[in-house]
């Protein structure tokens, strides 16, 4: 089911941007959990910029939302760096309303989609 899920968003991310109206964003609001001590952090990141986040670094490469209705639904484009180990920890698209779809695996730490954000 879960494969059936992402490859249903595959085929709309690669859908033409008209079809889909969808707008693109400056940037994104993502949100951190540090599972150890409970406390979550607001990450504001701007398109082609990256945050730290303990020892993650959160890239933003796109924020796309559905065109006229900026508080829809958002999914972003992000690349997450597990930086003490130099490893890629997840390179893809998180959708904001799904966020167990395409999820950061850590131990420690859980990052994921708020809204986009102009």
């Amino acid at each position: 089911m879960i494969r059936a899920l992402a490859l249903a968003l595959v085929a709309v991310l690669a859908a033409p941007a008209a079809a889909q109206e969808v707008a693109r964003a400056e940037g994104a609001l993502l949100r951190g959990l540090d599972k150890i001590s409970g406390r979550t952090t607001d990450l504001p990141v701007h398109v082609g910029e990256a945050v730290r986040y303990g020892r993650l670094q959160v890239r933003l490469g796109e924020c796309r939302y559905p065109a006229g209705d900026p508080s829809s639904d958002a999914y972003a484009q992000m690349t997450i760096t597990d930086m003490s180990e130099n490893v890629t920890l997840f390179s893809g698209w998180m959708i904001a309303s799904s966020p167990a779809l395409s999820a950061l695996d850590d131990t420690r730490y859980d990052v994921w989609v708020i809204s986009c954000q102009s």
